[in-house]
């Protein structure tokens, strides 16, 4: 079904929130993007191996994770003045890794995103990822008009960083200041999507790491799908 075969969604319609990382594409396009940025210069490699003694524990630890990953982004665009340039720079890195980026994006995951939108519900993707990124992806598919709530970034110090992460308690924020209050259903492969999960009526794990699935299994509705849509290294039922 093209773009614009899809029936416009009513506003009494379900909601349906996807995230996207490990969700619909395999991997984490946002840190697959931040490496990019990095490796343009030799100069920047350096910078992020210095500074990854104190950036990359940052990052692991959710607290302080967003400044982990504005330190990482700014070593990759320091020179950058705006997110008009940022944005532009996102373009040129999905349009010169088409091959690569389109290969991770999921089918059976496809599948299911195209489903909702035939069905008419009101299909959002709220991601960690920068919001140009997963739209230029998802351009590849036809699915670039479906509304994307992403990461935030802005000038700071002569480069750009992340002003507000999409992420945990901020995405569900992020979603409700754009009006998505009451999710119907939340496909999401991460334990710090838990808010979103326990938000929805009908949550849906898709592609855990392993050792993240009985805790899953404690803390959502007994009975929540936890599924494979064919990330081979993560946890989860295969379907079909």
């Amino acid at each position: 079904m093209s773009e614009s075969a899809y029936p416009t969604p009513r506003a009494e319609a379900p909601l349906v929130v996807f995230d996207f990382d490990h969700t619909l594409y395999d991997g984490d396009s946002g840190g697959h993007l931040v490496k990019w940025l990095i490796q343009r210069n030799p100069l920047r490699i350096l910078a992020a191996l210095a500074a990854s003694v104190v950036l990359g524990p940052m990052v692991a630890y959710l607290p302080t994770r967003r400044r982990g990953i504005s330190g990482y982004i700014w070593i990759g665009t320091f020179g950058l003045h705006g997110r008009r340039g940022f944005d532009a720079l996102i373009d040129q890195y999905v349009a010169t890794h088409r091959e690569e980026v389109q290969q991770r994006l999921l089918p059976q995951a496809l599948e299911v995103f195209r489903e909702h939108r035939a069905n008419g519900d009101r299909v959002v993707v709220a991601t960690g990822a920068p919001p140009e990124l997963a739209r230029a992806i998802l351009s590849f598919v036809a699915h670039e008009d479906v509304p994307v709530i992403g990461t935030a970034v802005g000038p700071r110090f002569g480069a750009v960083v992340a002003t507000r992460h999409c992420h945990n308690e901020e995405k569900m924020r992020m979603l409700r200041e754009r009006g998505y209050g009451d999710v119907a259903v939340a496909y999401s492969d991460s334990s710090a999507d838990l808010p979103l999960l326990k938000a929805a009526h009908a949550p849906v794990v898709v592609n855990p790491k392993p050792a993240r699935v009985a805790m899953f299994r404690r803390v959502l509705p007994p009975g929540t799908p936890i599924l494979n849509w064919g990330c081979k290294e993560r946890g989860g039922a295969s379907v079909g």
